[in-house]
């Protein structure tokens, strides 16, 4: 193969490296967002929500084949958002110096 070719290559592999970590990153944090809210009086459809990402996160059916994590980026920051939402409305306690809790 030629040089350029393995440069192409390279730079995709790094960039669906990426992409994975990132998506791990944001999975992470929705697990954590989903632990904080139980038992905070959340209602069922950020709940469902959080599942439903979850749920596409591992689905071998993608819109975007699975080496490119976009699409999966792209439904879990609106669950992580919508239960950062929830955690508001909810009322659920802030940490000791008066910030929202990291998720």
């Amino acid at each position: 193969m030629s040089d350029t070719l393995w440069i192409v290559v390279g730079v995709l592999a790094v960039l669906s490296a990426a992409t994975a970590v990132a998506a791990v990153i944001v999975a992470v944090r929705l697990f954590k967002a989903r632990r904080l809210l139980r038992g905070a009086g959340v209602p069922d459809s950020s709940r469902l929500l959080f599942w439903g990402a979850l749920l596409y996160l591992v689905s071998p059916v993608d819109l975007l084949p699975d080496p490119i994590y976009l699409d999966d980026i792209g439904v879990l920051l609106p669950a992580l958002r919508s239960l950062h939402e929830a955690a508001d409305a909810a009322g659920v306690p802030r940490t000791r110096d008066g910030r929202k809790p990291t998720l």
